[in-house]
């Protein structure tokens, strides 16, 4: 293997030193106050990986904070939606700002040895990245060249 995942990612991280980052949130539930969803760190969000100082991590689900107000909501799903939105909130998210929420801890040395790490895998040697649970993987290189350029537009 010419290149390993931990290196791709570390170029990545160099890359990316001064590119904008989006928050990245847990769940806190407690007693006494509301649930609220809490700031758990930052991260680049590169398609369907999340890159940190120190971490790489698959994606969850993204959302907005924003102001808890009462709606009428046809859908179960929307409501849940607008829940966690308000958690955000209330947990210290500015209004508006991008949040990631059930994000995972992924293994690039394990890929490296050649096991699987959520979305990232090696393939013929090389390391990719699998951008749709049902899609190819492609490699790891060109993905993180594609998705790097597109977030400093």
């Amino acid at each position: 293997m010419s290149v390993t995942t931990v290196e791709l990612l570390d170029d990545a991280r160099r890359r990316l030193a001064d590119a904008p980052r989006e928050g990245l949130g847990v769940l806190r539930s407690s007693r006494w106050r509301k649930d609220r969803i809490v700031r758990a760190g930052s991260a680049w969000h590169l398609g369907v990986l999340l890159l940190t100082d120190d971490a790489v991590l698959a994606t969850g689900e993204i959302l907005r904070a924003a102001e808890e107000v009462r709606r009428g909501y046809t859908a179960q799903s929307a409501r849940a939606r607008a829940e966690r939105r308000a958690q955000a909130r209330r947990g210290g998210f500015a209004e508006g700002e991008v949040v990631h929420l059930g994000w995972r801890v992924l293994d690039p040395a394990a890929v490296d040895a050649g096991t699987a790490s959520g979305p990232l895998a090696l393939r013929d040697g090389e390391p990719g990245v699998r951008w749709s649970p049902a899609g190819e993987l492609v490699p790891l290189a060109g993905y993180l060249e594609e998705k790097i350029a597109l977030l400093r537009v």
